[in-house]
């Protein structure tokens, strides 16, 4: 009898399209894999139709492997359209790059605002960041005025208030990488991370240093930099800090074995990940489990919601949806971050092929976070499938999320 899970039974997917493409180039999935840059379990789960088709850049990448003169060789007539896959813009994306591609000098004579107000005007950033609601665009509301204060103000202090007010900086460059994530400019975003880890270098910062490093190594692994190049950041800044001084130390240490462990599971590399994964656990559990970092989110839940996009990546489908469902996230204290872990329970879910739970996960996330939903491309992906080939109790409220997000498959 054949597996039902092997792809030689199943109709022309696209799964079974790249297993004979690669089969005639006479490759071994581990050697596929490797040439994209993803793990063996990886490959196996586009092969036999755990994962679904990915972004085009990577589908670009798969072909060019196996030798595929069109793409169509590969999507044939799949259901998800291009369009569906594609990064959809928020309407105010024009005006936050505009703000981080144009320039304004101001006189060095123009007094900048004070360095307790330019802090006030961050926090409340973030707090609109986190806060209920459109997060994207309350947040592009603010972010233009307040990147060119800050950098009038870190042009014009010095001493120590200017250090502090680059480590400012940096911040407000994560909240611009954070809203320009899931959108059509990942040179952005890459400029973005650039900027945020100068300034904090500028800044003389290990606090700042770290958390650009943070941010950096969700850069560096879309862009497929290799996993090496990743952890080696994530550790060495991680280096700079010192547990014992307190709490400030001790989150940022547990974000980046966080960052870390989620390098080795994009590579498929379990023992590794596990490894890091339970340093970060060791952070949040000296920080005990009342405690959330301000900004960062770092603490009990985050680290529990990353076990979850662990094992989602190493492809595990058992010990994701274990995760998923023991994950309790209402105390975590961003409505963004639950929203955004809530999509991470629906892709472990899709893992194991339990579209009921995927579609209630996924309406939990857009009650949760609209903006946060809307824009994830991998929310986009599944509830495109999801209209047309899910089981028929679902694909109304399938439909309904597909409407909501302007997903053009709906």
């Amino acid at each position: 009898m054949p597996d039902p899970h092997d792809g030689r039974s199943a109709p022309d997917t696209f799964a079974k399209r790249v297993r004979q493409a690669r089969e005639r180039r006479g490759m071994t999935r581990a050697a596929a894999a490797e040439r994209v840059g993803h793990s063996y379990e990886w490959w196996k789960g586009i092969e036999t139709g755990r994962l679904l088709m990915p972004r085009l850049p990577m589908l670009m990448r798969i072909a060019d492997v196996l030798g595929v003169d069109s793409l169509s060789d590969l999507t044939g007539d799949d259901r998800v359209t291009a369009s569906a896959y594609s990064n959809t813009s928020h309407p105010s994306l024009g005006r936050v790059k505009d703000s981080l591609t144009k320039y304004t000098f101001r006189h060095s004579d123009v007094e900048p605002q004070s360095e307790a107000q330019l802090m006030s005007r961050v926090r409340q950033a973030w707090l609109l960041w986190h806060g209920i609601g459109d997060h994207r665009t309350h947040i592009a509301d603010v972010l233009p005025a307040l990147l060119s204060d800050l950098q009038h103000a870190a042009r014009t202090l010095d001493g120590t208030a200017r250090r502090r007010v680059l480590a400012a900086l940096a911040e407000t460059y994560h909240l611009a990488q954070l809203y320009l994530s899931f959108q059509p400019v990942p040179e952005l975003v890459m400029l973005t991370g650039d900027r945020a880890m100068a300034a904090a270098q500028d800044a003389d910062s290990p606090h700042a240093i770290a958390v650009a490093a943070w941010y950096m190594n969700h850069v560096f692994r879309d862009a497929g930099e290799s996993h090496q190049a990743r952890t080696e950041l994530a550790l060495s800044a991680a280096g700079l800090l010192r547990c014992e001084r307190g709490e400030e130390d001790t989150a940022r240490w547990g974000l980046l074995h966080l960052a870390v462990a989620l390098s080795y599971a994009k590579v498929g590399q379990a023992g590794s990940a596990e490894h890091h994964w339970e340093k970060a656990d060791q952070a949040a559990r000296a920080l005990g489990d009342a405690y959330s970092h301000p900004y960062l989110i770092f603490g009990r839940g985050m680290v529990d919601a990353y076990r979850i996009t662990m094992y989602t990546d190493l492809t595990q489908p058992g010990p994701a949806v274990s995760a998923a469902g023991g994950l309790d996230a209402s105390a975590m204290p961003s409505a963004t971050r639950r929203g955004f872990h809530a999509i991470e329970q629906a892709r472990a879910y899709s893992l194991a092929g339990e579209d009921v739970a995927v579609v209630h996960f996924l309406k939990q996330a857009n009650d949760l976070s609209p903006e946060t939903a809307k824009y994830n491309l991998f929310a986009r992906r599944v509830v495109a499938d999801l209209v047309e080939s899910g089981p028929v109790a679902i694909r109304g409220n399938a439909r309904s999320l597909a409407r909501a997000w302007n997903v053009p498959a709906a």
